[in-house]
């Protein structure tokens, strides 16, 4: 039986963002299946192109060997992360209508819920 892991990503800041990338891809690479809810101003992580990778601490981490936002997003991705974006999170933060990237869905708590199941939810 595969270890479900649920990351709720409430924050909107680079720091956060970058960190609950850095939780699922590694869960991912060990085996775990992984789903990413992001919801507020989280869901920037998820836009295409995430605002996130102007954040001048993107280019402070990459200059110090660290693997930035969009190297973490495709390894998310290729490692089968399933990325949600809360619907009442973009319609709270006015974010309809935000172009997010491909293959992100877009649903609700409870989706994110039954897709944790008995799993491990962590909050950033």
């Amino acid at each position: 039986m595969t270890r479900r892991l649920g990351i709720l990503l409430e924050s909107g800041g680079h720091a956060r963002g970058h960190y609950a990338l850095v939780v699922a891809a590694g869960a991912a690479a060990l085996g775990r299946e992984v789903t990413i809810f992001a919801t507020n101003q989280g869901c920037l992580l998820l836009a295409d192109p995430s605002p996130l990778l102007a954040d001048p601490r993107e280019a402070a981490v990459m200059a110090r060997g660290v693997a930035g936002i969009a190297t973490l997003l495709d390894a998310c991705v290729e490692l089968g992360v399933r990325r949600i974006a809360c619907e009442a999170g973009l319609k709270a933060e006015g974010l309809v209508g935000l172009p997010l990237a491909p293959g992100v869905e877009i649903a609700g708590i409870a989706t994110f819920l039954e897709a944790v199941g008995e799993g491990q939810i962590v909050t950033l």
